[in-house]
């Protein structure tokens, strides 16, 4: 295999720093940690919940908490992940294991978890070409990938503990409404593509069968490999699974794979590696996952247009804080353009009822 790259800790960014010593003090509670050896960093990559890295005693967790200025406590919930990854310990090798749940908002000034760091390989758009050089490469690493998705919608419920988790009965229309409501609550301009699709999502709604644990944000980005082999080792950011239809969890992954061939509107967004020439289009990414599942999906471009209006609001949320001075994070400058964007792409969905183009 190709050179591996790991997702690196940094210095913590301005206005995002924690209190070592209270947090610390905190910790050795339940922990093994020093309170003379203890030092946090945070990891640089993500849009969403804040992760940092834990160093003491030649030990090493991850902690995970809110965004400072977050609106939505359902997308940034820690009691939730925590939850979710305590059912999953012993049933989804493939998730981190939890070690500590606070609610205190005293400590760091909100509630936390804590985690243990699984180390490996992040595919990120700055790294892929030096870890994935061939086509087989890539091939394989799409295998993994819908794998695991449908080993993971494939879990059943009531044996994991989760059973209680989530509404999934009316599961599509509370989204659908839910992330409208959500949208119009962190607006900062009018998007008269966003608005047509608001109207056809609201008309359309359709609802699926099946009722899965889902992921809600499952894509390359929120993958560990094995830094060898490129198996998929962990799946991260649990902070909005729940239960429901997997066909709108699908939607959102597809709306997230880029093709090499979507309008340059699309691919200049470079969030993914998923354009890339040798990777397999939305359309076999679909075919993979329907084979494996084991039905045909019905209505996918309902699935997917949803998947590109809530990311199109998720990144509006972003925006929304760092244009209200909740966040100085300069990745955050120009999020405005890719809401525009994936609203633009949306409605050519409806339009040519395709989720290729």
């Amino acid at each position: 295999m190709s050179e591996t790259f790991n997702d690196n800790p940094t210095k913590i960014r301005e206005g995002e720093e924690l209190d070592n010593a209270e947090l610390s003090n905190y910790l050795s509670n339940f922990l093994d940690v020093s309170k003379s050896d203890f030092e946090i960093l945070q990891f640089p990559s993500g849009f969403s919940n804040l992760t940092y890295l834990i160093k003491s005693n030649q030990k090493e967790y991850i902690l995970r908490k809110p965004p400072i200025g977050a609106k939505v406590k359902s997308g940034h919930d820690m009691s939730r992940e925590y939850k979710v990854l305590s059912a999953l310990k012993n049933n989804y090798k493939k998730s981190p294991i939890p070690l500590h749940y606070c609610n205190d908002i005293n400590i760091i000034g909100s509630d936390f978890y804590i985690m243990e760091r699984i180390k490996g390989t992040v595919l990120r758009s700055n790294n892929f070409k030096k870890i994935l050089t061939t086509k087989t490469e890539y091939d394989f690493i799409a295998s993994e990938f819908v794998d695991t998705f449908v080993e993971l919608h494939k879990l059943e419920i009531e044996k994991i503990g989760l059973s209680e988790f989530g509404r999934p009965v009316g599961y599509c229309d509370r989204q659908v409404k839910g992330w409208t409501k959500r949208y119009q609550n962190s607006k900062t301009h009018d998007i008269p593509e966003i608005n047509f699709v608001i109207d056809w999502l609201n008309n359309n709604i359709t609802e699926s069968p099946y009722v899965s644990l889902i992921h809600n944000d499952f894509k390359y980005d929120n993958l560990v490999l094995d830094s060898k082999t490129l198996s998929v080792t962990s799946v991260l950011d649990w902070e909005m699974c729940t239960t429901g239809d997997p066909f709108m969890d699908l939607g959102t992954t597809l709306a997230y794979w880029i093709n090499k061939d979507d309008p340059d509107y699309m691919r200049e967004i470079n969030l993914n590696i998923t354009s890339e020439k040798n990777n397999p289009k939305r359309g076999e990414i679909l075919e993979m996952y329907s084979q494996k599942f084991g039905d045909e999906i019905e209505d996918i471009v309902f699935y997917f247009v949803f998947g590109l209006f809530k990311i199109a609001v998720i990144v509006q949320q972003i925006y929304f804080r760092y244009e209200k001075g909740l966040t100085k994070d300069p990745r955050f400058k120009h999020l405005n353009f890719v809401v525009q964007a994936y609203a633009r792409m949306a409605k050519t969905s409806i339009e040519k009822q395709k989720i290729e183009f």
